[in-house]
């Protein structure tokens, strides 16, 4: 358009108005809106706006209280106000209440390695009073961190897992699941963590490929089995004389061995021996017959090395055979062992087909010991020593470091077959990031598989059930979670350490455990009233209340207090009952739980196990899973791999509502590549974005729409296409949100903006927006659509932008709802009364048409005929049915669609054809058109016709 040297124009061109500055300066201009918000009571004020509006909710999933809030957190935290901005605007009462999880070993952990030393010194009480100033602390700081994004909540009055009233629901949750005799005490394996010397469930673990042992171990027969295996025919009797007869197991944990009481075979699976030499010693070793290939070539046995036996047998004929340990010097528990017995869980995948049973340390290893009365025995202590009960050439060793030991002792005694090494997934502790150990301790456990009292199922089989009443978002959740459901062991609920909530359990002195519904909620009223940290410092009759009826047997003279604390786990699986049910009243299920994809195994099912033991339903409609945040080629981002992105960082540098239109623009259901290249990339699109609002803003900033606003019937006909454009992105725009589709949602509005507005509508209008008379139809028929784009753009844009959209709403001389805050205003809705399709093929067939008169425009200009479309004149050749199009749409809003001076039309019998030249007319120096009117006025000889009526009137 002219510049400032086109004479004295410029003063009567209508040039764009708006205090909506180009640049954003969103880190500083951030900071002083989020202050204006708080001081303002934003979230209140929507609040109360929404009140006796149907509600929605969506429940938060409570992180860890430790640290700085990184990047995983900042696609969390976003995706979710995105969802409850929409909701609230489409109309919905929509709270959202953060929360925290205070307990727990992370928040443990660093408090003691912060203490040192110091730590030995001190009890439980002192610890757990240092470990909740250090939640307090990063409540407050991720707090801040989180409505730096942008985020809207209740952020005053946060949950937060270490208040009384939220360990009481914890409590009375737990109250309920014990009267319907789902927990339960008793000595098994679990998971161990060594280096924090506390049981773990399967959500704490993390699993790592590990190099670990590959053993194969003779363990001798005993006499009476050795006759046995003759009679079978199995072995033969002059071998029997001349061998030694074993039986050959496998094992990748070598410090296991210490542990065995038995070992397995399957009934139905048929067995050989196998006679070789070794050492100088003759060997017979009972193997599994599938498995004799692997074995000899295991033990590296050449041909003619070794025979196999004619006979075999089902492994059903080999129970109850006895075996001497190989290094084990008598039975070292008070029941039966070193036996042969059977299990259906053998395969013969690999090892030898025998597997080595050691009942302390393994699940399906303890049920067999269980059905075999063998002891669940353990000789390994907290710290992961060998206790007393071990050989003494192993006491006090870590069993995490003596399987070289345990070899090379094998090896002494001539019953190491073979060795090697073994790449396999192995369980890591989430926290020490060691491996853990399947240990035999005493814990409380919830069973999954008994029957629920007053139900007649078990918690499995309700839960597999309701997970298909249940909304997965993306699909492939409903199969994740229910085949972790199928396989998961009952849930060990206790942990050997001080911050916590404690389990409410007492027990006498000769071991009974005082635990009912009753003492539960006994307990949760004392704790609700004085706080967890009451149990360390109150007496049994002080919690339970004088008035309480102990069962018989019990006397409060002799009652203990448990000392374990709940898995933080159940404390945040109960948050639906603790925050939305019991403090807040809302309806049970809510709308939807939000989180990364790893709390299928963590948070949504461990909030599904209670609820379903307390109210027999799941305690959310929908569940959405995001993706981690990876690096650009897909790795784990870690501060010691250099690839970590510094959230704060990236806020300080490109303000949060880049890292909000970054989060919107990916699809979360995949693992997130970010970077800060990746980020700052994202500052483009939000320029192109910015760049429409403020042009919308510049060209409606006289425009007053009550008096003069256009009707749809008289717009001009490209302001007519606008508007239908509009109504197309409302209803994509709407139905993307309401499926959570927020990748589309921006590239809607994205394209619509670079598109749809940048490349045609706005491009075109320039020239009669500018130049056109201020009041004239024209003009004002380009600013209603503007009006309507604009209003409808800034109040779609407000869940991702949030702090641009206020600002523009803020900018916005009049808007289509009298509310001080975008955040505050309702979503747009599709114009029902606008005909979407009527028009479609007639402006279809119209953009073809521009887009090869602008091809040719392009030869022109890369040929240097002409520097602008505005110097071209075009020529369409056209049939009879472009030629009626053209002539009803008009040949001069055509030359306007095409931004050129003047388009002729020719009839032609063919194929519709473009010619262009340099228009032979002189150039309008106001509006730049070339124009034939230019030059007709005496007085104005370098204005067109159409100019010169505007400065007339001016």
């Amino acid at each position: 358009m002219p510049e400032d040297k086109s004479k004295s124009y410029r003063e009567t061109l209508n040039l764009p108005k708006t205090n909506f500055a180009m640049k954003a300066n969103l880190v500083g201009r951030e900071p002083q809106m989020r202050k204006a918000w708080a001081k303002g009571g934003i979230y209140g004020k929507i609040r109360a706006a929404r009140a006796g509006s149907a509600l929605y909710v969506l429940h938060d999933g409570p992180p860890y209280a430790n640290g700085d809030i990184h990047m995983g957190h900042v696609v969390n935290k976003v995706l979710k106000d995105l969802v409850v901005k929409y909701k609230t605007m489409a109309g919905y009462d929509s709270p959202y209440v953060p929360g925290w999880d205070c307990h727990g070993l992370p928040i443990e952990s660093k408090v003691v390695t912060d203490l040192g030393e110091a730590a030995r010194q001190m009890d439980k009480l002192a610890i757990r009073k240092e470990c909740m100033k250090y939640a307090s602390k990063y409540v407050k700081i991720q707090s801040r961190q989180f409505q730096e994004l942008g985020v809207f909540g209740d952020f005053e009055r946060p949950y937060l897992t270490f208040k009384p009233q939220y360990e009481a629901g914890i409590l009375e949750v737990f109250a309920e699941l014990v009267g319907k005799g789902l927990v339960y005490k008793q000595l098994k394996p679990i998971h161990w963590s060594i280096g924090c010397e506390t049981a773990l469930a399967e959500a704490e673990l993390e699993y790592k490929d590990i190099s670990s042992p590959s053993i194969y171990v003779n363990f001798p027969a005993g006499p009476d089995a050795v006759e046995k295996l003759v009679s079978l025919g199995l072995v033969d009797a002059e071998q029997a004389e001349g061998a030694k007869v074993c039986f050959m197991i496998w094992t990748t944990t070598p410090w296991t061995l210490a542990a065995n009481l038995a070992i397995a075979v399957h009934p139905y699976l048929e067995y050989k021996a196998i006679s070789y030499e070794q050492h100088g010693t003759r060997f017979v070793s009972v193997v599994g017959a599938e498995r004799l290939e692997a074995i000899v070539a295991a033990g590296r046995l050449g041909e003619g090395e070794y025979s196999v036996g004619e006979k075999s047998v089902k492994g059903s004929e080999l129970e109850g055979l006895r075996y001497e340990h190989p290094y084990v010097e008598g039975n070292p528990t008070d029941k039966d062992a070193f036996m042969v017995i059977l299990a259906e869980y053998v395969t013969t995948e690999d090892g030898t087909g025998l597997v080595h049973t050691a009942p302390g340390h393994g699940l399906e290893d303890y049920l067999s010991g269980q059905k075999y009365g063998l002891a669940t025995y353990s000789p390994v202590m907290d710290d992961g020593r060998y206790d007393e009960t071990a050989p003494d050439w192993l006491r006090g060793l870590n069993v995490l470091e003596v399987d070289g030991v345990v070899n090379g002792r094998l090896r002494e005694l001539g019953l190491l077959f073979a060795e090697g090494e073994i790449t396999h997934s192995y369980p890591h502790c989430w926290r020490s990031k060691g491996p853990v150990i399947f240990r035999a301790t005493e814990q409380w456990f919830i069973s999954v598989d008994r029957e629920v009292a007053g139900v007649g199922r078990s918690l499995r089989d309700m839960a597999l059930e309701s997970v298909g009443q249940v909304r997965w978002i993306p699909g492939w959740g409903r199969k994740r979670i229910e085949g972790m459901l199928e396989s998961r062991p009952d849930w060990c609920i206790s942990r050997q350490r001080s911050w916590g909530l404690p389990i409410p359990a007492f027990v006498d002195s000769e071991g009974g455990a005082l635990l009912t519904k009753e003492s539960v909620l006994a307990v949760a009223r004392h704790v609700g009233e004085k706080g967890s940290n009451s149990w360390f410092t109150d007496s049994p009759r002080e919690i339970l209340g004088e008035d309480f009826e102990l069962p018989e047997g019990f006397t409060f003279a002799d009652l203990k207090k448990e000392e374990n604390i709940f898995d933080v786990w159940f404390e945040a699986g109960c948050s639906w009952y603790s925050v939305c049910e019991r403090d807040a009243g809302w309806p049970s299920p809510v709308d939807l739980y939000l989180e990364g994809s790893d709390q299928h195994r963590g948070w949504f099912q461990l909030s599904l196990l209670p609820a379903l033991g307390m109210k027999g339903r799941a305690p959310f409609k929908s569940v959405l899973t995001h993706g981690f945040t990876v690096d650009e080629k897909g790795m784990k981002q870690s501060k010691s791999l250099g690839n970590y992105v510094n959230a704060q960082e990236e806020v300080g540098k490109y303000g949060a509502d880049i890292l909000r239109l970054w989060v919107a623009s990916v699809n979360y259901q995949e693992d997130v590549r970010c970077s800060d290249e990746i980020i700052g990339r994202t500052q483009d699109a939000y320029r192109k974005i910015r760049n429409t609002l403020r042009y919308l803003l510049g060209n409606i900033d006289d425009f007053e729409p009550e008096k003069d606003t256009v009707t749809y019937g008289r717009m001009f006909e490209i302001d007519r296409w606008a508007v239908r454009q509009l109504q197309r992105l409302i209803g994509e725009v709407t139905q993307a949100y309401d499926n959570f589709m927020f990748h589309r949602v921006y590239s809607l509005i994205y394209n619509f903006c670079t598109v749809q507005m940048s490349s045609i509508y706005m491009d075109v209008l320039k020239d009669r927006m500018y130049c056109d008379g201020a009041e004239s139809l024209s003009r004002r028929s380009g600013q209603t659509a503007m009006y309507r784009i604009l209003d409808a753009l800034v109040r779609m844009l407000a869940p991702i932008l949030v702090h641009t959209a206020e600002e523009a709403w803020g900018a916005m001389r009049v808007r289509s709802q009298e509310v001080e805050s975008v955040h505050l205003a309702t979503m747009p809705e599709v114009d029902g009364s606008i005909d979407l399709e009527g028009e479609e093929a007639q402006w279809e067939r119209l953009m073809g048409l521009r887009d090869e008169v602008l091809r040719v425009l392009e030869g022109l200009r890369r040929e240097k005929r002409i520097a602008s479309n505005q110097e071209a004149s075009v020529t369409l050749n056209c049939g009879q049915e472009d030629a009626e199009l053209l002539g009803g749409f008009g040949l001069e809003a055509f030359a306007a669609l095409c931004i050129v001076s003047e388009v002729k039309l020719q009839k032609t019998a063919g194929e519709t054809s473009v010619a262009a030249e340099k228009s032979s007319h002189a150039k309008c120096q106001r509006c730049w058109n070339y124009w034939p009117s230019v030059g007709q006025d005496a007085e104005h000889r370098d204005l067109c016709e159409r100019c010169l009526g505007v400065i007339g009137n001016h």
